[in-house]
């Protein structure tokens, strides 16, 4: 979590017609350009939201992170005894539902340090340790160097809830499952609408693929970030002491080979050219089976070919090298 630092006070309005102010300072592009109208409704209480937060948690707050996220606003703060912090008041909507139970969760394995959360209606709110330098893992390394980091980082994730967490709070937590039918669902609208470049029966076996994958994994059903790749990864310490923080997750519990694939979509170029060879080298680097790792990337590719960059013709390299 990198950013400007500077003071200010909490407070709401705007400077000049530009952009509102929160904690005093313009919120940054990427919220304040964001359109969903969920998030729009809840944005525009956001500066009282953050206002009432500061004042209740006793935090002084600095700018927010630039540019920011597109359903958040994440800034450096500091407490009453000077400790460094970093508030993120989000939108609390149903993909990253459970982040910060998941969070919770992998305290101790590599996810930064939760000091406070809570959720109040639509509003989720974290207090985390602020990470140094916090430099993401996409600002640092080579390709290939990141997907080692990325893997190393989700092998400490993959821990059966039970393992993590007292059996009332375990079960918490939604199933990969009934993600990728709710993906599904929304896929084969946007196929049915003429937005899918793929043939209909690419189509068609890629969805039924992408539900299946999640019901007929019969190894153990691990807390999975979903949502793990090199901007969610934050460098602590530098050096010999270098180590990697995750943050941002939106947890659910299934199959741990999904969790490669967001890192693929990640580097598009790459997973345009060579799909096959990358979900391989991603399975093989976490110990786990490169067969089902490409099939899942089929499966992912069709559910993402109507708007993710290089989804379509992976799928369809995919498909060419036999995979199905």
């Amino acid at each position: 979590m990198t950013g400007p630092e500077s003071g200010g006070a909490a407070g709401g309005g705007a400077a000049g017609g530009g952009a509102p102010l929160v904690a005093g300072h313009p919120m940054p592009p990427l919220l304040a350009e964001a359109a969903d109208p969920g998030l729009v409704a809840w944005r525009d209480d956001l500066p009282g939201i953050v206002e009432e937060l500061l004042a209740r948690w006793s935090l002084t707050p600095s700018a927010p992170f630039r540019p920011g996220g597109s359903s958040a606003w994440v800034a450096p703060v500091r407490e009453v005894d000077g400790s460094e912090r970093v508030l993120k008041v989000a939108w609390a909507h149903d993909e990253a539902r459970d982040e910060a139970a998941g969070m919770v969760a992998w305290q101790g394995r590599g996810a930064a340090r939760v000091h406070r959360s809570e959720r109040r209606g639509a509003t989720a709110a974290l207090l985390l340790d602020r990470v140094r330098p916090g430099t993401p893992l996409a600002q640092l390394l080579t390709w290939p160097e990141r997907d080692e980091i990325v893997v190393a980082v989700a092998r400490q994730l993959w821990v059966r809830p039970e393992e993590l967490l007292p059996t009332s709070e375990a079960g918490q937590f939604r199933t990969l499952s009934s993600m990728c039918a709710w993906w599904a669902d929304g896929a084969q609208e946007r196929a049915e609408a003429g937005l899918s470049s793929l043939p209909a029966d690419v189509t068609a076996h890629g969805l039924a693929l992408f539900r299946e994958l999640p019901r007929q994994w019969d190894g153990e059903q691990v807390l999975l970030a979903t949502d793990l790749h090199p901007s969610n990864v934050l460098a602590a310490g530098e050096g010999s002491e270098r180590r990697w923080v995750l943050i941002d997750p939106k947890p659910y519990v299934g199959d741990p080979h999904y969790d490669l694939l967001q890192h693929m979509f990640n580097d598009p170029e790459r997973l345009a050219a060579e799909p096959s060879r990358f979900a391989g080298r991603m399975a093989s680097l976490a110990g786990l089976d490169p067969a089902r790792a490409r099939r899942w990337l089929l499966a992912r590719c069709v559910q993402e070919s109507a708007g993710m960059e290089g989804a379509a013709q992976a799928a369809l390299r995919l498909v060419a090298d036999g995979v199905e």
